[in-house]
This record gives structure tokens, C-alpha cells and sequence, in this order.
């Protein structure tokens, strides 16, 4: 087993070493920690000698968020919330001194404030701050100690969280533009995946219960990879803002996302779209003998499948190779717009109900026109950023 872990260790730092994915962005964020709390614990230790330096490093490691900006958001919210903390204990141990009953007060003035919600995620620090600070404020004797100590925990919160954001603006900033490819690859390979699944059961007329309920638990996988598909793309976002990095040569071409924003949003629709689709033919009756549909199910299946194909691009888009890619999208269209022309014609040949609510016929005709319009418009967007 401890030979097995350590093969596993040793693979994970392969990839970290030769692959600028998860791994590596881990192994970075990991050493720029080390990196600000040891500086900030010898600013501390050595040049302060603070009593309590411990305060430095753990505020220096606090602020290696994912993104600059979001490092610059934490670190002014941290900083307040340590200050209000430090003032409630500053304010009550003055006024009443450091007995059990001061310490009821700023425990329940510090907590009631950790909900304010202009200080977010780290609202829960305004507690932290004050306890600590109740803890310095008693081990002094004399009320001049006890406001250097007071003064003190802030100095040191305010040098962790200098020193971090300096490491952290200075030390291989995290730009990651990335987010969005990846977001929109696995979104991609979900519909791919629900696609060929849907066409298979077409061709093969199995449309029963179980194959149904098959399509709806991998349309929820497609939902679920909706969402992180979206909060990659405002992770890309937002680390843009106050990084150094977006100034490069190889970055200037990611200072905007309105491209990923609107084929993420054309996918969206299309998710939506092929989820009214599963519902519809959840409704299809066994016992169908009155029309011959078998036809237009395996017209259906084709057009599915042409789908299929754009989606297994988009799951594979790379930004360095997007114009080759563009152009087989918009090929691949071509064929996609002439599988929904045959499935339109082979509905009309056979007379199928189209107006009947009974039936699924005519809501999957207009699902797969609009799916169609969803996709075409992602080919579009794409190929118009080639084009760019």
C-alpha cells in the first residue's frame, strides 16, 4: 500500500512537472505559500520580534487566493474584519477590563458582527480576531502593553497579507484563461456523450422507460457541467483584473471572454433544448401503429449524431489551433443543416401528426430546430473569432 501511495505521489508531481494543469497550478500555489509565510515569519520574528508572530504567516497564506483578484477582495476583507475585531475587544477591555464577563460581551458583539455581509467569507474572522485579542490584551500587565500588543495583531496581519499579495502578484501570477476551455471541454463531452446515447436508441427504436430515464440522469450530468462550465469561465474572468501576466505577448489575446460568454450560453439553450427533447419522448407510446415513424426516428438519429460531431470538436477546442477547428465546425454544420432538412422531409412524407399534442412528433421537430439554431450559432461565434 506505502509503495502504491508513494507510485501515485510520484505520478502526481510527473504531471505537475510536465503538464501546466491542475497538478502544477496545485504544486505553484503550494510553494508561493511556503514562499510568503516564511518571509513574513522572519519579517515578524526577526526584524519585529512579535511576540505572537504567527499571526503574520497565517494572514500571508490567506491571501493566496486563485486569482489576483480575488486575493485583493479577501485581503481588504480580512484586514477589516481583524481590525473590527481587534477594536470590539479594544473597546470593551478598556471599559470593563479582562474578566469572564468582558469576555461574554465581545464574544457576542464580535459573532453578531461576523454576519455582516460586506465582509463575506471571512466575516468569521471578526471572532477569531477579538478572542486572540482578548488573550494578548490579558497576558499584559499594564494598559500602555496592552494597546502596543492591540496595535501589534494588526502590524502583523498587515504585513502577512502585504508580503502575500506581493508573492502572489510577483511569483508566477495565476492567469487562468484556461478555465474557460476547460469548462466548455466537459460540458461538450456530456452532450457528446448524451448525443450518441440518444441516436443509438433512436436507430435502434428503443425509446422504452428505462432508456428514457437513462437520457434524464445523463441530461442532469449535462446541467451539472452547465454550472461548472459557468464558474470557470468567471474564475477565467476575474483573474485578469491587476495581473501583470495579461500584458504578455502570449496573453494579449485573452483581455476579453464575450466569445466563451456566448457559446456558453448557446450550449446553455441547447442543454435546455435537448432536455425538452428527453421529456417528449418519455411520453412516447409503446403501443404507436397508426403512423410509420421508424423512418423519421432514424432521420433523427442521424441529425443527432451530426450534433454529435460539433459537440466532440467543442469538447477538444484549443484557442491555438481554432481556425482549422472553426472550419471543420462549419462543415460539420453544413452536414448537421441537411440531416434536420431530411428529418423534416421524411415527417412530412410519412404524414406524421405534427399538430398533435398527444404525440411527440411535432415537439421533437421543434427541438431539433432549435437545437439546430442553438449549435449553428456556437459554429458561428467560433468562426467569427478565427476569423478575428
Amino acid at each position: 500500500m506505502v509503495v502504491g501511495r508513494l507510485r501515485g505521489g510520484g505520478a502526481w508531481l510527473a504531471r505537475a512537472w510536465s503538464t501546466s494543469g491542475y497538478e502544477r497550478q496545485t504544486a505553484i500555489r503550494v510553494l508561493k505559500s511556503v514562499l510568503a509565510a516564511t518571509a513574513s515569519w522572519w519579517v515578524a520574528h526577526d526584524l519585529v520580534h512579535a511576540q505572537s508572530p504567527a499571526f503574520a504567516p497565517f494572514s500571508a497564506v490567506l491571501t493566496m487566493n486563485v486569482t489576483i483578484h480575488r486575493s485583493v477582495w479577501q485581503t481588504l476583507r480580512y484586514v477589516a474584519a481583524v481590525v473590527v475585531g481587534v477594536a470590539v475587544q479594544a473597546a470593551i477591555g478598556f471599559a470593563a477590563g479582562p474578566d469572564l464577563f468582558a469576555f461574554v460581551v465581545v464574544g457576542v458583539i464580535a459573532l453578531a458582527l461576523s454576519q455582516w455581509p460586506a465582509l463575506g467569507d471571512q466575516g468569521p474572522q471578526v471572532a477569531t480576531a477579538a478572542f486572540f485579542a482578548f488573550s494578548v490584551y490579558s497576558a499584559a500587565t499594564t494598559n500602555t502593553g496592552r494597546a502596543l500588543q492591540l496595535g501589534q495583531i494588526v502590524l502583523l496581519v498587515l504585513i502577512g497579507c502585504g508580503i502575500g499579495l506581493v508573492v502572489n502578484l510577483c511569483v508566477a501570477p495565476p492567469l487562468r484563461y484556461r478555465s474557460a476551455e476547460d469548462g466548455l471541454h466537459v460540458l461538450a463531452a456530456e452532450m457528446e456523450a448524451l448525443l450518441d446515447d440518444m441516436a443509438d436508441g433512436l436507430r435502434s427504436g428503443d425509446v422504452s422507460d428505462d432508456r428514457a430515464e437513462q437520457w434524464r440522469t445523463a441530461g442532469e450530468r449535462v446541467q451539472n457541467a452547465v454550472a461548472q462550465a459557468r464558474s470557470g469561465l468567471n474564475t477565467a474572468e476575474s483573474s485578469l483584473p491587476f495581473n501583470p501576466r495579461r500584458l504578455l505577448p502570449a496573453h494579449r489575446g485573452y483581455v476579453t471572454f464575450t466569445r466563451y460568454r456566448q457559446v456558453l450560453g448557446a450550449l446553455e439553450r441547447a442543454v435546455y433544448q435537448l432536455s425538452s427533447t428527453i421529456r417528449s419522448l418519455g411520453r412516447w407510446r409503446e403501443t404507436e401503429d397508426t403512423y410509420t415513424y421508424a423512418p423519421a426516428f432514424e432521420a433523427y438519429a442521424d441529425f443527432a449524431l451530426r450534433l454529435r460531431d460539433i459537440a466532440h470538436v467543442i469538447a477538444e477546442l484549443d484557442s491555438d489551433t481554432l481556425t482549422d477547428q472553426a472550419e471543420e465546425m462549419s462543415g460539420q454544420a453544413a452536414a448537421a443543416q441537411r440531416a434536420l432538412q431530411n428529418l423534416l422531409d421524411t415527417a412530412d412524407e410519412h404524414r406524421l401528426p405534427l399538430a398533435d399534442a398527444s404525440r411527440p412528433y411535432g415537439v421533437l421537430v421543434v427541438e431539433a430546430s432549435r437545437l439546430m439554431e442553438e449549435f449553428q450559432h456556437t459554429c458561428d461565434v467560433l468562426q467569427d473569432t478565427a476569423d478575428a
